[in-house]
């Protein structure tokens, strides 16, 4: 048995890529429906969240990083958001589309998300890389 922190068992555990933008706006319907007050969002490279999100601040944080990811990311599939379950989810990786490297660290370099919503509380990912400033300011507006 091991004593591995509940956050990074979820983040090193398996999870299922969400292909097309279909399955992102069904997968938004079911989070939206689980949005209870228990989902804390944590960009990585910022300081670790240390309550969850407020139903009110994960309702503008879905519909921000949706428009977002449609918008940078400009490609006629999804493919960058990851969850754990589709229908009862409790932990999500959502990578930026300006830093993708090899998301499945095929390169050799694990790339880290550039956002995970949990409802464990999340400890800070020490492989992050610096923050961009437009990321930054973009994440100060909706969490401050």
């Amino acid at each position: 048995m091991t004593d591995q922190n509940p956050f990074m068992a979820a983040y090193d555990g398996l999870l299922y890529g969400l292909r097309g933008w279909d399955d992102l706006d069904a997968f938004w319907d079911v989070l939206r429906r689980h949005n209870d007050g228990g989902w804390y969002v944590y960009a990585v490279g910022q300081a670790v969240p240390e309550r969850p999100a407020s139903p009110e601040a994960l309702s503008t944080f879905i519909d921000e990083i949706d428009r977002l990811l449609r918008a940078e990311h400009d490609e006629d599939y999804c493919g960058i958001v990851y969850v754990d379950d589709r229908r009862q989810p409790s932990f999500v990786k959502i990578y930026d589309p300006n830093n993708l490297g090899a998301v499945c660290g095929s390169s050799g370099r694990r790339v880290p998300p550039g956002w995970v919503l949990s409802r464990v509380p999340p400890v800070a990912l020490s492989d992050s890389l610096p923050v961009a400033g437009n990321r930054r300011r973009w994440w100060q507006r909706l969490f401050s």
